[in-house]
C-alpha cells in the first residue's frame, strides 16, 4: 500500500501548515512492539510536490503513553583503512577519520600456532600508535592468537573501569563496548594483508552527511566546520550526549553546545530530548548547569515547535530555576545556607550545588568567587525569562506573569549590585572589584547589559581574546556576534593560535578536543562535543540560519557580511 502512497493506518491528506518537523501522529491507536512503515511529500503555497521520501519504519516501545521522548536505534557503519603501509611483518592502516567503534580483520594462520598483536589508538607517533599519547587519548593492545586456516577475527574492546561505573552511560547489548581510534596496527603478521581484510565498524546514531555544507574562502575555517560538523556524528555513539568517552556522563553544559551543534548540521532532534530528558532526572553539580537545562528545553521546542516535553517536565523546569536559592538580595547564591534537602530534592539531586563559571578552573580569566556571583545570576536571569516564555506557551497566565516580574526585578538588581559605574563594568561578585571577561560576556549575552554601556562592555570583552575554554567560547561567539562584533569573532573562529579550534586539527585529531590543548588541562580527551562550537557558530551567526517562530514555521536567514 505505502510504495502506492496509500496508508491503512493514517493518511494525513493535504496539511495546510507552516510546521515541517515534529508532526503529531492523528491516525489509529497504534499498537504496543510493532512496527510501522511511513513515507512524506512536501506540497508548496504554489502546489508544487516534492517526490515521496525513502520509505522508514519505527517500531513501537513495549508501552505506549500520550507522551515519552523517542529515539533512533545506534547504527554501525562498515568502513576499511583508507592508507595501509608494512614494513618488517608490522601491518599500519589509517581510518582517515577517528570513531567510537569496534575492528574486525581477516587473517591466516598455516598452522594455528601464530599470535600477532593487534593496536589501536587516537594518536600516530613516528608512523606508530602512539602507546603513550597522554591525557586520556586512547590506545589499546592486544593479544591474539589465530586459528589454523583464514577467519575474521573481532577484537575485543577492553572495558575501560572509569567510564563504565554505575553514573556512566552503558552502551546497549544489541552493539558491545567500542572504542575511539583512528589508526590500527597488526604486528607480526607475515602474511599479505589488503584494506579490504581490516574493518572498523563505527558506532553512531543515525546522521545524514548531506544534510549540511558550508564553505568559503578561507581554508582554516573550512577544516575547523568539517571537524565540528563530523564531531556531532562521532560523539553520538552512546544514543545520548555525552561529555567525551573519559567519563561517559550527560552534563548539561555539554548538552547545550552538542545540542546547538548537532541543530546545526543535521535534520535532528530527538538525541537533543532524549538527553534533555536523561539530565532533568539526572543533573550534575555546577549551579549554571542545573539552570541551562531550561535554554536546553527552550532550543528544544524553538528547533522543533513541540512543546509536549515542555508540558511534561514543566514542574522539574520550575524547580530548575533555583528560585528557592533567592537570597535578601534578590539574587541567588548557593553559599548562604539555603540548599535544604527539599531544595536538593526538588531538582533530583543529592548534595549541594557549586557555582563553576568555567571548566577547567584556569579558564576562569581570575574570577573572583563571592557569595553572589555574576555568571550564575546572569544565567538565573536568563532562566526566569525563558520560564515567562514557557508559562506563555503553556497557556499559564499567573506564572507567566509572576516570572517577567522576577527577570524584571532581577535586571535591576544585577545591575546594582554588579556594575561598576566608574570602569563601566561588571565586577565577578558583590564583594570583589574584579572584572573578567565572563562576568561580562554573560551579562552581555544575556541582556543585562543596557544599550549605553554596550559598547564599553564589547570592548573589554575584545581585549581578554580567548580567555575562556573551549566551553566558554560558545557564550563568548554569542556576545561578540550579538554585539556587533562578528567581524572579530570570525578572527578568532579561524584562528592559528594555541587557543584555537585550528590547534585541535593540529595536534592530530579529527573531533573535536576537550580543552584547546593538552597543557591547559593533562587529562583531556580528544572526543569531546562542547569544543566543536563552531558548529553552531558557523551556522547561526556566518551564515546566519534560525528558527525565528517555534518548529521553522519562521525562519531568519541572516549572513554576517
Amino acid at each position: 500500500l505505502i510504495q502506492k502512497g496509500e496508508g491503512n493506518v493514517w493518511d494525513s491528506g493535504t496539511v495546510n501548515s507552516g510546521r515541517s518537523v515534529s508532526v503529531a501522529y492523528r491516525g489509529r491507536s497504534l499498537q504496543p512492539r510493532k512496527v510501522y512503515y511511513w513515507r512524506v511529500k512536501a506540497i508548496t503555497d504554489n502546489s508544487e510536490e516534492s517526490d515521496w521520501s525513502d520509505i522508514k519504519s519505527f517500531r513501537t516501545g513495549d508501552e505506549l503513553k500520550p507522551y515519552q521522548s523517542s529515539s533512533e536505534v545506534l547504527v554501525k557503519s562498515v568502513e576499511h583503512p583508507v592508507l595501509c603501509s608494512t614494513r618488517d611483518d608490522n601491518w599500519f592502516f589509517d581510518f582517515g577519520k577517528a570513531s567510537f567503534g569496534q575492528l574486525l580483520v581477516r587473517l591466516t594462520s598455516e598452522t594455528g600456532n601464530d599470535t600477532v598483536i593487534v593496536n589501536l589508538g587516537e594518536k600516530v607517533r613516528d608512523g606508530r600508535v602512539d602507546s603513550r599519547p597522554g591525557g586520556t587519548i586512547r590506545y589499546q593492545s592486544y593479544s591474539l592468537a589465530l586459528l589454523k586456516g583464514t577467519h575474521l577475527y573481532r577484537i575485543k574492546v577492553h572495558k575501560d573501569k572509569r567510564n563504565t561505573l554505575e553514573v556512566a552511560v552503558k552502551m546497549p547489548a544489541y552493539i558491545g563496548e567500542v572504542v575511539p581510534f583512528r589508526y590500527a596496527e597488526v604486528l607480526h603478521y607475515g602474511n599479505k594483508l589488503d584494506k579490504e581484510d581490516v574493518i572498523r565498524e563505527s558506532v553512531h546514531y543515525p546522521f545524514d552527511d548531506s544534510t549540511s555544507f558550508f564553505r568559503c574562502d578561507n581554508d582554516t575555517l573550512n577544516q575547523i566546520w568539517e571537524m565540528s560538523k563530523y564531531t556531532m556524528k562521532a560523539t553520538s555513539f552512546t544514543g545520548v550526549y555525552v561529555d567525551g568517552d573519559r567519563e561517559r556522563i550527560p552534563y548539561e553544559a555539554d548538552i547545550l553546545i552538542n545540542q546547538l551543534s548537532h541543530y546545526s548540521v543535521d535534520r535532528e532532534y530527538s538525541i537533543a530530548r532524549k538527553s534533555l530528558e536523561y539530565i532533568l532526572k539526572k543533573p550534575t553539580w555546577p549551579t549554571e548547569w542545573i539552570l541551562q537545562a531550561i535554554l536546553i528545553a527552550w532550543y528544544d521546542y524553538m528547533y522543533t515547535g513541540d512543546a509536549r516535553s515542555l508540558e511534561k517536565n514543566y514542574p522539574l523546569l520550575k524547580n530548575r530555576s533555583l528560585m528557592q536559592l533567592k537570597t535578601s538580595k534578590g539574587l541567588i547564591s548557593t553559599t548562604t545556607g539555603l540548599q535544604t534537602s527539599a531544595f536538593l530534592q526538588s531538582i533530583n539531586f543529592n548534595k549541594p550545588i557549586q557555582d563553576i563559571v568555567d571548566w577547567p578552573g584556569e579558564e576562569r580569566d581570575g574570577f573572583v568567587f563571592c557569595d553572589h556571583n555574576a555568571v550564575v545570576n546572569a544565567f538565573y536571569y536568563e532562566a526566569l525569562k525563558i520560564m515567562e516564555q514557557i508559562a506563555r506557551v503553556l497557556n499559564k497566565q499567573e506564572d507567566r506573569l509572576f516570572y517577567a516580574k522576577a527577570h524584571q526585578e532581577v535586571y535591576k538588581l544585577f545591575n546594582d549590585t554588579f556594575f561598576d559605574p566608574k570602569r563601566k563594568l561588571y565586577t565577578d561578585g558583590d564583594t570583589t572589584s574584579h572584572t573578567s571577561l565572563h562576568a561580562n560576556m554573560f551579562a552581555f549575552v544575556f541582556g543585562l547589559v543596557p544599550q549605553q554601556h554596550s559598547q564599553g562592555v564589547q570592548d573589554f570583552i575584545k581585549s581578554r581574546g580567548m580567555a575562556c575554554s573551549v566551553y566558554g567560547a560558545q557564550f563568548l561567539m554569542d556576545a561578540l556576534y550579538n554585539g556587533g562584533n562578528g567581524a572579530y569573532a570570525e578572527e578568532l573562529l579561524a584562528s592559528t593560535g594555541e587557543r584555537s579550534w585550528y590547534n585541535m586539527i593540529r595536534s592530530g585529531s579529527t573531533v573535536a578536543l576537550e580543552a584547546w590543548d593538552i597543557k591547559y588541562k593533562p587529562n583531556l580527551d580528544w572526543n569531546h562535543a562542547w569544543g566543536a562550537v563552531p558548529a553552531n557558530t558557523i551556522a547561526r551567526y556566518v551564515v546566519g540560519i534560525k528558527p525565528s517562530a517555534p518548529g521553522f514555521e519562521s525562519i531568519e536567514i541572516k549572513p554576517h557580511v
